[in-house]
C-alpha cells in the first residue's frame, strides 16, 4: 500500500504549494515507480522563503536560549513518537533497510537534544583589563539566517545536524532539501512546526538545486551557509559563496581508508568493516571503502571479508530481512557498473558480486575486489555505494602512504592491537576523524569534518556550534 505524500514546501510557517505549481516525481529506488511528488520552488518561493528568515531571525535572537531548548525537546520528542511513520517514508524513498531508516530516526532526535542543550551553553567571556574601571567583555551572538543544502544519503540525519545547530544558537534557516528524498526531511521539520517553533524560523524548500544554491548564496538576507555533499559541488559553492564573503561549513566527500594490522584481530575487524561498509548500500560519505591489509593476515582477511559480503541479504528496504538495499537512483548504479567494468579492465579481481543484482529496481550486489590499479576509478574517485577495495601493504610507511594518497581526508579507520601503532597511526593520517578497533565516528558530542578536499568546519560536539556564532568583543570604561 503506497501512503507516500506529495511533499509541500514549508515557507513561513506555512505547507504549501510551488508558486507556479511545479513538481518532481519521486522515485522508489527498489521498485523503480513514482510514489509521489515534491513541489519545485521557483524565484517566488525562494524570496517569500528569504522575507520569512529575515522576519523569523528577528523574533528567535530574541528568543532566550531556554525557550529555544524547551522548543526543540519538544520536536525531538515528537519525531521520537513518529519514528515508525518516518521510517517507513525514508526506506520507501531512499531505499535503505527500515531497521536502519528507524535507527537514523531516532538518532536524529538524540542529536536535537544534544544541540539544544549546548545552545545553552554558548558562554561569553570577561577578560582582565590593563586599565582600572574598564570591562572587556566577549559576547557570542547568532550569525543570521543560513542557507542549508543537504543529500540524499541521510535524508534526516544530514539535515538535523544543521536545523539543529542553527536553531539552538538563535539562527533562522533555508532548508534546500534532497528531492530525490523529500517525505523524510519534511517530517523532521513538520517535528519542529508542531512543536512551536515560530513562523520563519525554519523554512524548506526544494527544487532545481543549481538555481536555488545560485541564489540563496548570493542574497544578501543569507549570512551563513552550510553544505553536504560531493567535493565537485563544495567546491563550487564555497567559491560563490567566498565571493560574498559568507560563512561557510562544507562537509564533502570521502574515500575512507581502513587500515588492517598484522596484530589485528581480523574476525572483529570483518564483523565491524563489513557492516560499515556496506550500511546505507556503501552511500556513507564515511563509508570504509580502501581496506590497506597487511601481508602477514590478507589472505584471511580478503577470505572472511567476501564470506560475509556473499551472505547479506540484498532487497527492498521494507522487507523484514533485508540488510542491503537498493542504491538511490539510476546515476548511482551506472556508476558502480562503470567503475566495476574499467577496474576489471584494469587486471582487478572480483572475489564477489560486481554486477547489478536483477532487473527492476537499482540493486548492486556487495563487492569485493582486490588486485586494483592505483590510477583506475574506483581507487582515485569515490565510489559511494557497495564496493570493497581490499590492497595489500607489507611496512607501516607503505600503509600511510596510500592512506594519504588522495586529495580525501574525511574519515578513517585502523585496526592494531599495539599502542604504540595506534598512537603513530593517529599522528600521522591526514583526515579529520579516526576510529580505531571500533567505528566510533557521527555521535552529537564528537566533532565530525574532514580536512584537505574534504572540507572544513564540524557538524558534531561544541564545534559544531562554533560556525553558527559570532564573535563580538565590548570594551567599556566606567565613567
Amino acid at each position: 500500500m503506497n501512503n507516500y505524500p506529495d511533499v509541500q514546501l514549508l515557507i513561513n510557517g506555512k505547507w504549501q504549494a510551488a508558486a507556479e505549481g511545479e513538481t518532481i516525481p519521486v522515485i522508489n529506488p527498489a521498485t523503480e515507480a513514482t510514489i509521489g511528488h515534491v513541489a519545485k520552488a521557483t524565484r517566488a518561493d525562494l524570496d517569500a522563503a528569504l522575507s520569512a528568515a529575515a522576519s523569523g531571525f528577528e523574533v528567535w535572537r530574541k528568543t532566550s536560549a531556554f525557550e529555544r531548548y524547551q522548543c526543540m525537546r519538544r520536536a525531538a520528542n515528537l519525531l521520537r513518537e513518529r519514528a515508525d511513520h518516518v521510517a517507513m517514508l525514508m526506506s520507501m524513498e531512499q531505499g535503505k533497510p527500515l531497521v536502519e531508516a528507524k535507527l537514523e530516526t531516532l538518532a536524529s532526535a538524540d542529536i536535537i537534544d544534544w544541540f539544544a542543550e549546548e545552545g545553552r551553553r554558548t558562554y561569553g567571556r570577561i577578560v582582565p583589563a590593563r586599565m582600572a574601571n574598564v570591562a572587556q567583555m566577549v559576547f557570542r551572538e547568532p550569525v543570521g539566517p543560513v542557507a542549508a543544502f543537504t543529500p540524499w544519503n541521510f535524508p534526516i540525519n544530514q539535515v538535523v545536524r544543521k536545523l539543529s545547530a542553527a536553531t539552538a544558537t538563535g539562527c533562522s534557516i533555508i532548508i534546500k532539501g534532497p528531492e530525490d528524498t523529500p517525505a523524510s526531511p519534511a517530517e523532521l521539520v513538520r517535528a519542529f512546526v508542531d512543536a512551536g517553533i515560530p513562523a520563519g524560523v525554519v523554512n524548506l524548500v526544494y527544487g532545481v538545486p543549481a538555481e536555488i544554491s545560485q541564489y540563496l548564496i548570493a542574497h544578501p538576507v543569507i549570512r551563513k551557509i552550510t553544505f553536504t555533499g560531493s567535493t565537485e559541488v563544495g567546491k563550487q559553492l564555497a567559491s560563490l559563496a567566498g565571493l560574498h564573503m559568507k560563512r561557510v561549513t562544507m562537509e564533502l566527500g570521502g574515500h575512507a581508508p581502513a587500515i588492517v594490522f598484522n596484530d589485528a584481530d581480523v574476525d572483529a575487524a570483518v564483523k565491524t568493516l563489513v557492516a560499515n561498509k556496506f550500511r546505507n548500500c556503501g552511500q556513507v560519505c564515511v563509508s570504509p571503502t580502501r581496506f590497506i591489509v597487511q601481508a602477514g593476515v590478507y589472505d584471511s582477511f580478503v577470505e572472511k571479508f567476501s564470506a560475509a559480503a556473499e551472505k547479506l541479504v540484498v532487497g527492498e528496504g521494507i522487507a523484514a530481512n533485508t540488510q542491503m538495499g537498493p542504491v538511490v537512483n539510476k546515476r548511482r548504479l551506472d556508476a558502480m557498473e562503470r567503475m566495476v567494468g574499467d577496474a576489471k579492465d584494469r587486471g582487478a579481481k572480483v572475489h564477489v558480486g560486481g554486477s547489478r543484482l536483477g532487473e527492476k529496481g537499482y540493486f548492486f550486489k556487495p563487492t569485493v575486489m582486490t588486485d586494483l590499479p592505483l590510477d583506475s576509478q574506483v581507487m582515485t574517485q569515490e565510489p559511494f555505494g557497495p564496493l570493497a577495495l581490499i590492497s595489500r601493504f607489507e611496512t607501516f610507511g607503505q600503509a600511510v602512504s596510500e592512506a594519504n594518497r588522495l586529495p580525501y581526508g574525511l574519515a578513517s579507520y585502523a585496526w592494531t592491537q599495539s599502542a604504540k601503532t595506534a598512537a603513530d597511526i593517529a599522528s600521522a593520517i591526514e583526515v579529520g576523524m579516526l576510529s580505531i578497533n571500533h567505528h566510533g565516528i557521527g555521535l552529537p558530542e564528537v566533532p565530525f569534518g574532514g580536512v584537505k578536499d574534504s572540507g572544513y568546519g564540524s557538524e558534531g560536539g561544541m564545534e559544531g556550534l562554533e560556525g553558527y556564532l559570532l564573535t563580538k568583543f565590548v570594551t567599556q570604561a566606567a565613567i
